[in-house]
């Protein structure tokens, strides 16, 4: 990584570091007077989320929302999902997806920033949620096996890292074969330049590094997603949108060690059902789960 974008992605953690301090700080003040809302305008923030959505949920984790959409409600969500939140901040979007995936499922939320780690810990804490785990790292270099993951999601941040490529590549790379993602993000018209995005907002602001529509299918399709459609939902600048991504990986068919399991519609792989989850068990009930595996030449070992 070079300087300047070392520069940015710490001008980015410092400010969301602030923005969880800022959440923190209002959530001690006196008087019963409750966590304060970041300052972020109508086309960010927990307006997004329905009211109903926001019901049940810490008071800390809605004030600290800072995205730009609400993945949880187009990313069609299952029970017994395995879902990632890239970036997830406060982890609203995490909370939201361990409510739907039950208590079968799990959501990690995956953040570089240590302030927003412990803002997120303690909202998992109060709103009772156990099916949740937080990671530290960085959306480039996603800390989880190949294969692994039902659903990746996000909430507004790809637009603020400094190597979509690896991003792109490292959704990719976690999701297992029939996975999808499920993304809020700030696109760009195809017409302007990165010099126009910038003078329509900065960096930190999600709006300067912003990739174009063209930009963004074409990233996604070069990691080997299909079925990619990007669809704008609301104006944040001008020429600058709101909008909610979806794509897939495709299952695949190969078999033999180290090779990807592929997954049938009712998520069965090589013979085994929930497969490569604490509640993984033989389709057919006269064999047990590594006999149906071995049989299979399954490459889905954990």
């Amino acid at each position: 990584m070079n300087e300047q974008s070392s520069d940015l992605r710490e001008t980015v953690r410092q400010r969301y570091a602030a923005a969880a301090t800022t959440v923190t700080e209002g959530a001690a003040a006196c008087c019963g007077s409750g966590p304060t809302a970041v300052e972020v305008d109508a086309n960010f923030g927990s307006g997004l989320y329905d009211a109903d959505e926001r019901a049940g949920l810490p008071a800390e984790a809605v004030a600290a929302s800072l995205g730009c959409g609400n993945p949880t409600a187009v990313a069609e969500l299952g029970e017994g999902d395995r879902v990632l939140d890239l970036g997830s901040g406060g982890g609203i979007d995490v909370l939201l997806s361990a409510r739907r995936v039950g208590p079968t499922g799990k959501a990690y939320g995956l953040d570089m920033t240590e302030e927003m780690l412990a803002l997120a810990l303690a909202n998992a804490k109060k709103a009772g949620v156990g099916n949740v785990e937080f990671l530290k790292g960085t959306i480039e270099t996603i800390p989880l096996p190949a294969n692994t993951i039902d659903v990746v999601i996000s909430n507004c941040v790809i637009n603020l890292s400094v190597d979509k490529p690896a991003v792109f590549a490292e959704m990719f790379r976690v999701l297992r074969p029939g996975g999808r993602i499920g993304i809020s993000d700030v696109v760009a018209d195809d017409a302007l330049t990165s010099a126009q995005r910038a003078e329509r907002g900065d960096y930190v602001g999600c709006i300067a590094g912003a990739l174009s529509f063209a930009e963004y299918r074409a990233g996604l399709e070069a990691a080997g997603f299909t079925d990619v459609g990007i669809t704008p939902t609301h104006a944040v600048a001008d020429g600058m949108h709101s909008a909610i991504v979806r794509a897939t990986k495709t299952a695949t068919t190969a078999t033999g060690p180290g090779a990807p399991a592929a997954h049938a519609a009712d998520g069965s792989c090589c013979g085994v059902s929930a497969c490569c989850t604490p509640a993984e068990e033989a389709v057919d009930p006269a064999v047990g789960v590594d006999e149906a595996k071995s049989a299979a030449g399954c490459g889905c070992t954990s």
